[in-house]
């Protein structure tokens, strides 16, 4: 039956035919359209009669848990039912839909696993991807494999993607869709700013502004906080000296029925000051809403390096969310917002949110494409591709959990890992603990790991203290604020794997042993004779304040630490028993090069990662991968190591110099940067001796590049570009070439050139000589490149001095036809 939609006075009304008409004869479509447009809740409505649905389903993917939740009440009720009916909604471990259910509000997680289970959705005709602005790294990829399935088994699935502030003319080339805009209805807003913007100090600031405001303005006040530290904190001092007013809390974890308590007006008519993050940016309506005050931060999404889970991050917002952000104070009538920025700041603010997948662990959609059944990633047609190293590092994760083989192909664990709902670090820690039978504890462990810390760092590290306290709240059912948030999530995980909670005492190797599943490449071992600082077994450095109570542990597993350069800290971690980490003992050849003492070093070592358990010196070492590690660290540093003398150097330049000169011809680049990158192709056969820093010095490096050229060529270099000249007095001279083709430099006493008449010449008489003429004494007194010259005009104004300072030499009127002399020619 076709919803009456008539009674509704929402602007995306006016567009709905044209939507309907693009989408016969189309199946992918853009809807762009303000906030509080409408697009949200009468879009799907409206498209429920279509023929092309077939009686088929409408998904409806929205970013957020409690916008999913709130549109599907909002439609239901427009259709005069109770959620769960004709709509629906599925959110991580909560559903409300039936066999009558025709349009589901889900979020983004949920859809790529319909898709898993069934490629071509064959029960469902749209899929509407709402909200896309925020650029989820699960939007994205519900997307491209939405994409992909309607290319290959779907071309009747429609694809529809609506916003309010999307980059529209990107999204129209990579998307390949017709937009349809609503202009929709926004009341005037009114923006002023105030130079408070200092992420330290938000809730401060925050509650201070709203103060002010509350005296000047009328109307209920929306305030957007990062997240729910800030938003308790802001609670906290307005509820210090406000009296009529009442203050509401909107975060995601929030308790719904306290989240609706804030969406709804007050039944009392008292006015409203509602703290909220970023999910009252879109799709939610807060009734009442006449004020705006915007902090001008959020908390997004990244890869979070302590934990190697993905984490929250505050950043600036962007001028979208900005404008977003200041729409909501003008929905129902004029409004007002204020910014604690200035004019200048706002300009610099980036115009769009960067995509997630740019900055997320790619760990789990990485998963998610495996079961899929692509391996790789640039197979689907994404709006902006994951970043190579970020995919490469996710593949070897799941490798190191055992959820890839080799190939990159799944396994049945890594299928395990997937049907929990959760990240899969988590769920191989959750699905191993079986084997020692305490998956109760894997619950407390991943809740704690994935939620803040309860207690603060000034308790320590150890995490079997958190654990202990959860189950003694647990046991006397008098669950803090902070260990409640944590027990929910594990009361979840235990409902997954169907057991029930432990309270007894922990036994701290039992922590261990499951971090350690985790987080494989944590695994620290305490560095001999330095207190409080380990080595991971992925071969990083971190360290424990000296007065922690694991400080001076022999092994640890580590959750939760951040990354330094040199030593990172540890903030959450448990003692580790080394015999149960038998499993994770490998054995291996390790032939390498020690810098430091500059050897080659052969070994069959026992580690763990990078920790080094044992090693034994081996004697008989493949000549191939010696000779291949050596080339290897000429490579990096081979400069150093080899002995590249003046002798080498001159040869360098003779050759460099005819390879600029000669270009036509087969000179090779034999620069010092190239012949190092190229060291296994000339030097490899010299190689096979060599055991330390001092047999590479020894090499004959000046023969060995000689003999690198072929005979020809050998033959060639000496006669275009000899080392040495010799001169009247019968002196062979060195001469000077350099490595960019300039002349090469002939220095020589002025006498020993007596009777030269012509200025000499290499490269078979193409290149002239630059000749630097010296005093009897080898001070410079001409350069010159024309001899001739020379003799007939500069060599006088030189005689002249010259016989005054060196009154014991020759100094003739006609040097063209002097004989030239070594050393000391005495007038007669």
């Amino acid at each position: 039956m076709q919803p009456d939609l008539s009674h509704i006075d929402l602007p995306i009304i006016k567009v709905l035919e044209e939507i309907k008409e693009q989408l016969i004869g189309n199946n992918r479509l853009i809807v762009h359209a303000p906030p509080g447009a409408g697009k949200s809740t009468v879009v799907p409505l409206a498209l429920l009669e279509e023929c092309w649905l077939d009686n088929k389903k409408i998904i409806v993917l929205e970013p957020r848990r409690l916008a999913a939740k709130a549109i599907a009440i909002r439609m239901s009720e427009l259709l005069g039912e109770k959620v769960g009916e004709r709509v629906g909604y599925r959110i991580r471990f909560e559903r409300k839909v039936s066999a009558n259910t025709v349009i589901e509000v889900v979020t983004e997680g949920i859809l790529i696993r319909m898709l898993q289970s069934d490629n071509e959705l064959s029960d469902v005709g749209a899929v509407v991807f709402d909200e896309f602005h925020e650029r989820s790294i699960f939007a994205d990829v519900s997307l491209a494999l939405a994409m992909e399935s309607q290319a290959v088994l779907r071309p009747d699935l429609r694809l529809i993607v609506m916003s309010a502030t999307l980059n529209v003319p990107e999204l129209k080339t990579t998307f390949c869709a017709p937009l349809v805009e609503s202009l929709g209805r926004q009341y005037p807003v009114e923006i002023s700013y105030v130079d408070r913007y200092d992420v330290r100090e938000i809730p401060t600031m925050m509650a201070s502004t709203i103060k002010e405001v509350v005296q000047q303005k009328q109307g209920d006040i929306l305030a957007f906080l990062p997240g729910e530290a800030e938003i308790r904190r802001c609670e906290e001092i307005l509820r210090g000296y406000l009296r009529d007013e009442i203050v509401l809390p909107l975060y995601g974890m929030l308790p719904y029925s306290k989240q609706r308590l804030a969406l709804m007006p007050h039944p009392n008519g008292r006015r409203k000051i509602v703290l909220a993050t970023a999910i009252a940016e879109t799709s939610l309506t807060i009734e009442g809403v006449r004020i705006v005050v915007d902090c001008g931060f959020e908390r997004t999404s990244h890869f979070d390096l302590r934990t190697g889970l993905p984490g929250l991050k505050t950043t600036e917002i962007t001028l979208d969310a900005a404008d977003q952000r200041a729409g909501r104070a003008g929905r129902l009538t004029s409004g007002y917002c204020v910014r604690l920025w200035n004019t200048a700041k706002h300009h610099q603010l980036e115009k769009h949110r960067q995509p997630e997948i740019l900055t997320a662990d790619l760990t789990a959609l990485f998963l998610d494409l495996a079961v899929w059944g692509c391996q790789d990633v640039n197979d689907l047609h994404w709006l902006t591709p994951p970043p190579k190293a970020a995919v490469i590092l996710a593949k070897d994760t799941l490798t190191t959990l055992d959820a890839l083989d080799e190939l990159g192909n799944i396994t049945e664990h890594g299928r395990c890992i997937h049907r929990l709902s959760c990240h899969p670090r988590i769920a191989h820690m959750l699905l191993m603990a079986e084997e020692h039978d305490i998956q109760h504890l894997a619950c407390d462990v991943a809740a704690l790991i994935e939620e803040r810390d309860p207690i603060g760092k000034e308790a320590g590290v150890d995490i079997n203290l958190r654990i202990d306290l959860l189950r003694r709240q647990r046991r006397e059912k008098r669950l803090s604020r902070a260990m409640a948030r944590i027990e929910r999530v594990a009361d979840s995980y235990r409902r997954i794997l169907g057991v029930v909670e432990n309270n007894d005492m922990v036994d701290p190797f039992d922590s261990g042993w499951l971090l350690a599943l985790a987080f494989s490449e944590r695994i620290a071992c305490a560095c001999p004779g330095n207190n409080a600082q380990f080595r991971l077994s992925n071969g990083t450095y971190a360290m424990i304040h000296h007065s922690d109570d694991l400080a001076y542990e022999s092994w640890l597993s580590i959750a939760h630490l951040n990354s330094r350069e040199n030593t990172g800290r540890i903030f959450l971690a448990s003692p580790l028993n080394p015999k149960d980490l038998a499993s994770v003992v490998k054995s291996y050849n390790h032939l390498a090069w020690d810098s430091k003492k500059g050897e080659l070093i052969a070994e069959k070592q026992l580690r763990i990662g990078a920790i080094v358990l044992s090693s034994e010196v081996v004697r008989d070492v493949d000549l191939e991968d010696k000779v291949l590690i050596i080339c290897n660290e000429l490579k990096r540093s081979g400069d150093h190591l080899l002995n590249f003398d003046k002798t080498v150097q001159i040869w360098q330049n003779r050759v460099l110099s005819l390879r600029q000169w000669r270009e036509n011809e087969e000179w090779p680049n034999v620069s010092t940067s190239h012949l190092l990158t190229t060291v296994d192709e000339w030097l490899s056969p010299y190689l096979t001796d060599v055991r330390n820093a001092s047999d590479l010095k020894k090499l004959p490096l000046s023969e060995i590049l000689k003999n690198s050229l072929d005979w020809q060529l050998q033959q060639k270099l000496d006669e275009l570009a000899p080392e040495r000249i010799i001169v009247p007095s019968g002196s062979k001279i060195r001469l000077e070439y350099r490595d960019n083709g300039l002349p090469p430099i002939l220095s020589v006493r002025i006498q020993e050139v007596f009777g030269l008449e012509e200025t000499p010449v290499v490269n078979a008489g193409k290149t002239k000589v630059l000749l630097h003429l010296l005093s009897p004494g080898f001070k410079p007194l001409q350069v010159t490149d024309d001899l001739p010259s020379f003799w007939n005009n500069a060599y006088f104004e030189i005689r002249k001095e010259c016989m005054r300072r060196y009154p014991k030499h020759s100094w003739p009127d006609n040097p063209k036809e002097e004989p030239a002399v070594r050393g000391v020619k005495r007038k007669r």
